[in-house]
């Protein structure tokens, strides 16, 4: 029997393969589309905040931001608020691919339901939706037997 995340790796791996050969930067692979689109979407999101929202670990996410730094995609500042904390916004590095890296992503969805009617789509993505708040409960605390 085959698992369910055996289908959703297949699904995640080719997208990474197809956004790395589409955005066509050799500096930027799959994993950073990600990171484009929410930091785009949500300038000042603090690096804990960027975890969760991308469903990446802290330690990966601090890494990846240090690279995207490195390169000029994103600049971090501490909180004036909070010390502790360290806000994420996109450069304009970054703000100049993000429409490429949502055409990408749009494509891609296309791309894998077109052989779907909108009523399958529709079903999909509600049944996507509940399987990855059940997920994002469990990361939370919640015990999987309950």
């Amino acid at each position: 029997m085959s698992t369910i995340m055996r289908k959703i790796n297949i699904l995640s791996r080719s997208e990474a393969s197809y956004r790395t050969e589409k955005l066509n930067i050799p500096d930027l692979k799959g994993c950073h589309h990600s990171y484009v689109l929410a930091i785009c979407n949500n300038a000042g999101l603090s690096q804990d905040e960027l975890a969760h929202h991308i469903a990446v670990n802290k330690s990966n996410v601090a890494r990846n931001l240090a690279y995207l730094e490195e390169l000029g995609y994103v600049k971090r500042e501490v909180s004036q608020k909070d010390r502790r904390i360290t806000n994420v916004f996109p450069t304009e590095k970054m703000l100049e691919i993000y429409p490429k890296v949502k055409e990408i992503t749009l494509k891609w969805n296309n791309f894998l339901a077109r052989d779907l009617s909108p009523d399958e789509f529709k079903q999909f993505e509600a049944i996507l939706e509940k399987l990855a708040q059940k997920a994002v409960s469990y990361t939370e605390g919640c015990d999987e037997d309950k």
